[in-house]
């Protein structure tokens, strides 16, 4: 069975997914963070508790986990960020690898472009060979959500599957759930796929959906639109994904820069615009909308950024006049 995955972080927890749970418990090296309202150290007793607490609950966690199976080969990841910038190349090109460059571009030291033309290069490399295995008759599974890039992952990879001629029997689906009830009875929801622990993954194998040859033909009938549309966006409302201007997400972000003081760090920003309205964004893309505020005269950078952090690590000042 292929694995198809539209988010590095959706594929790494599958391919651990795959054996977690096989086999005993053994433990390992674990990171905890806790932090004081009132700017307090904690104390090592609290660390210590809190190490513990995070111990048991990785162990309970392997424990009552289902191996999912399958070997790590089979899952390709096509982190290709489709819900931003242009979509018009049939497959990605020059322009898909721009668009990746530039999101990337706020980490530091070139880091980012690296890493945009690794995430290029792998994907032009594995849509090969997922089309080859495809025509030999292999079957797929493909994992999406209402997230905007693996909502267009999932109609993007049907119109390829599409042209490939691919029959939709081979084919079945699994959406993300768009929320769901904990064992304590709160509600849980889940952006994307990336949010899934590896022991959660078995669960979700009852909602795979066969593939229907309207639903293949409809996703690549919509991609196409999409495609002659080219809008600076894409954006899944309602359940749709549709084109969208490049100002969409504003109003989330001046919403949180209104509830700052005069100067404010832009990183707790993008953090709250992320963590709470759930967008499923990324960081980068507000980022990059921070900066046009920034050149429109909204706001004004008051300090450096160190050469070793993300651009948008500093400090910015609300010129209230223009807000």
């Amino acid at each position: 069975m292929i694995e198809i995955v539209f988010s590095d972080s959706a594929c790494g927890s599958l391919k651990v997914a795959q054996h977690y749970g096989k086999g005993k418990y053994q433990g390992g090296c674990i990171g905890v963070g806790i932090s004081h309202a009132d700017g307090s150290k904690p104390t090592k007793e609290e660390v210590e508790a809190v190490r513990r607490e995070a111990e048991e609950k990785a162990r309970l966690a392997w424990e009552s986990a289902v191996p999912l199976g399958g070997n790590t080969a089979d899952i390709y990841d096509f982190n290709l960020m489709l819900s931003v910038g242009d979509i018009s190349e049939n497959q990605p090109g020059i322009k898909r690898k721009q668009t990746l460059e530039h999101l990337y571009s706020v980490f530091p030291n070139d880091v980012g472009r690296q890493a945009a033309q690794e995430i290029f290069k792998r994907a032009k490399e594995d849509l090969k060979r997922v089309q080859e295995r495809a025509e030999m008759g292999e079957s797929l599974r493909i994992w999406y959500s209402n997230q905007p890039d693996e909502m267009c992952g999932l109609y993007w990879f049907m119109e390829q599957l599409n042209q490939w001629k691919v029959h939709s029997k081979q084919i079945a689906i699994v959406k993300l759930p768009e929320w769901e009830a904990d064992e304590k009875g709160n509600i849980v929801l889940k952006s994307g796929w990336g949010e899934v622990a590896p022991e959660e993954w078995h669960r979700y194998l009852a909602l795979q959906k066969p593939v229907l040859p309207v639903f293949e033909q409809s996703c690549a009938a919509h991609w196409q639109e999409l495609q002659r549309e080219n809008a600076p966006l894409r954006a899944s409302l309602n359940g749709q994904l549709i084109s969208a201007p490049e100002t969409l997400y504003d109003d989330f972000i001046l919403r949180e820069i209104a509830a700052e003081g005069e100067e404010f760090q832009e990183v707790k920003v993008i953090g709250r615009v992320i963590g709470k309205y759930q967008l499923g964004i990324s960081d980068s893309w507000v980022a990059f909308r921070i900066e046009e505020m920034i050149r429109e005269g909204k706001l004004e950078a008051v300090s450096e950024v160190a050469e070793d952090m993300p651009v948008y690590h500093r400090v910015l000042k609300r010129c209230t006049y223009r807000l």
